[in-house]
């Protein structure tokens, strides 16, 4: 018995360093992320140590350890719930008021926290789905993904989606359920693949999502896009290579970018790694640049966002965890500071319990608080 819960006791001290902190290594990541973005269906078990049963034989110790192992899903969700208060009107202050939403069959959100959704999942209606081949040469071929609704009676604003993977790995069908929801709600969602390192370097990934774009708006007509009305969306390298994009394409049409937890200064990121054990941060940006800052320094420079916001650059929406371990949460906030001082609208949407890739469950506290601001900054920007 004693046993048994010496084993929660350290359990639950686990869990609790889990939920509180970054993780000393990669495969922890995984289960923080477990333990912040699901923990709350954990929550009910909280007051389980209080019942009467707690004190017999096995279910007391069973009833003690399911307990407090609950508590650290409990945390994510108090603050998430703080967070909603507040998030219509900073959006509204950030972005202006949000067009309604065109499709009544799939309404956009109520508000920023469903508790429902949490348990049931977010619905999605049938959407039809298509791959593309935007461009090959004779021995290579790149492809994207096109999300649409299934009926289509006007030309549909356009979202590109980049995935991310360290700029060597990834593809266009990382967390597709954001380019589902998106594509119910009345956009046209095209989830692209680019050339990865290290066979190939900065500026090959933006150079693959201008042939993109140049493909989406040859064929429009037939794909009913309205390509004068496009937004960006990248996750983390994806991130890095969205918001590049935006702010140096000099492309009126992108009137929207959204960067989930993505390098913005590449130079610093080089200098002040993450914890080997969680990813080579310093290798994969060497990688992707093709060399080191002191070789590289024109490179470093124009591969980060940080240094290319101009007094033209798009609307952007910033989302980030505080507890991230592989791109720290000093790239959104400085590039925050710098669009405030350009005069750029911008919300940066950080989350306190957040990890990287905090969003990989739509329906947690950090995929459905994103989801939300995603969904107002579309709604004002392309409405």
């Amino acid at each position: 018995m004693w046993l048994l819960r010496v084993v929660f006791v350290l359990l639950q001290a686990l869990i609790g360093f889990l939920a509180l902190r970054r993780p000393p290594h990669r495969l922890l990541w995984y289960v923080r992320i477990g333990i912040t973005e699901w923990g709350y269906w954990l929550v009910p078990l909280v007051p389980a140590p209080f019942i009467p049963a707690w004190r017999r034989w096995w279910s007391g110790p069973v009833a003690w350890g399911g307990g407090v192992a609950a508590t650290p899903g409990a945390p994510p969700f108090m603050q998430a719930l703080r967070i909603a208060v507040a998030l219509p009107s900073e959006l509204v202050r950030a972005f202006g008021p949000a067009t309604p939403a065109s499709r009544t069959d799939a309404p956009a959100r109520p508000k920023p926290l469903v508790f429902r959704d949490l348990l049931h999942g977010l619905p999605v209606p049938a959407i039809q789905q298509a791959q593309h081949t935007y461009w090959q040469n004779q021995s290579d071929r790149l492809n994207l993904d096109l999300y649409r609704p299934l009926l289509i009676n006007s030309r549909l604003p356009l979202i590109v989606v980049i995935h991310g993977g360290a700029w060597e790995s990834g593809d266009s069908r990382q967390l597709p359920d954001l380019n589902r929801y998106l594509a119910a709600r009345g956009y046209a969602v095209a989830a692209i693949n680019y050339r990865l390192a290290p066979a190939y370097h900065f500026p090959a990934p933006l150079e693959d999502l201008r042939a993109a774009l140049a493909y989406l708006r040859a064929n429009a007509t037939d794909l009913m896009l309205d390509t004068e009305r496009v937004a960006l969306i990248g996750r983390s390298a994806g991130a890095q290579i969205a918001l590049q994009s935006a702010y140096t394409f000099n492309d009126a049409a992108i009137r929207a970018v959204v960067g989930f937890y993505g390098p913005t200064d590449l130079r610093f990121g080089y200098e002040n790694p993450a914890h080997p054990a969680v990813i080579d941060s310093r290798g994969v940006i060497g990688r992707y640049l093709g060399g080191s800052p002191t070789e590289l320094a024109a490179t470093y420079t124009a591969a980060s966002p940080l240094f290319a916001v101009g007094p033209q650059s798009p609307a952007t929406l910033l989302i980030q965890g505080s507890l991230d371990e592989m791109v720290y949460p000093i790239h959104s906030r400085r590039l925050a500071v710098r669009l405030a001082q350009q005069g750029r609208p911008y919300f940066l949407l950080e989350l306190p319990w957040g990890a990287h890739a905090c969003d990989a469950n739509l329906c947690g506290p950090s995929g459905q608080l994103s989801l939300y601001a995603i969904e107002h900054l579309l709604a004002a920007r392309l409405g």
